[in-house]
C-alpha cells in the first residue's frame, strides 16, 4: 500500500472516531451546559468533522486506485489542515468562548475549499483508461 494512502486512509479513520467522540460528548454532555449558540457551533463542529473526515477516507482510496499526483496528496493535506483549522478552532470557540478562535475558522474553510478542488482536478485529469 502506497505510504500516503496509508497515511490518509489512518488519518481519515482516526478523524471518524474523533468525530464520533466529539458528537457524543456534545450530544450527552454539553447539551445542558452551552448556551444555544455555542451548541449550534459546536454541531456545525461536528458535522464538518464527519464530512471532511469521509472525504480523507476518500482520497486515500483514490490515492491507491489512481496514479499517484501532487494534487491528491496536497488534497489530502489540505482535507486534514481544514478539519484541524476549522472544526478545531469551532470546538475551541464554542466551549472556551474565546472569538480570537474564529479567525482560524475561515482559513480552514479555504483549505476545506482547496482540497476539494485539488481532489476534482486530479481526477478530472486521470486517464479514463484508468478510472475503468
Amino acid at each position: 500500500m502506497p505510504i500516503w494512502a496509508r497515511i490518509f486512509l489512518v488519518f481519515g479513520s482516526l478523524a471518524l472516531l474523533l468525530a464520533v467522540a466529539m458528537g457524543a460528548f456534545g450530544a450527552h454532555l454539553l447539551k445542558k451546559t452551552l448556551t444555544p449558540e455555542a451548541l449550534t457551533v459546536y454541531e456545525t463542529a461536528v458535522h464538518y468533522h464527519f464530512y471532511h473526515a469521509l472525504g480523507l477516507l476518500a482520497v486515500g482510496l483514490l490515492v491507491l486506485h489512481l496514479p499517484a499526483t501532487v494534487l491528491l496528496r496536497w488534497a489530502g493535506v489540505l482535507m486534514t489542515v481544514g478539519l484541524i483549522l476549522f472544526c478545531g478552532s469551532l470546538y475551541g470557540l464554542s466551549l472556551s468562548g474565546m472569538p480570537w478562535l474564529g479567525v482560524m475558522t475561515p482559513i480552514g474553510g479555504l483549505a476545506f475549499i482547496m482540497a476539494w478542488l485539488l481532489l476534482a482536478v486530479a481526477v478530472w485529469r486521470t486517464s479514463p483508461a484508468t478510472l475503468r
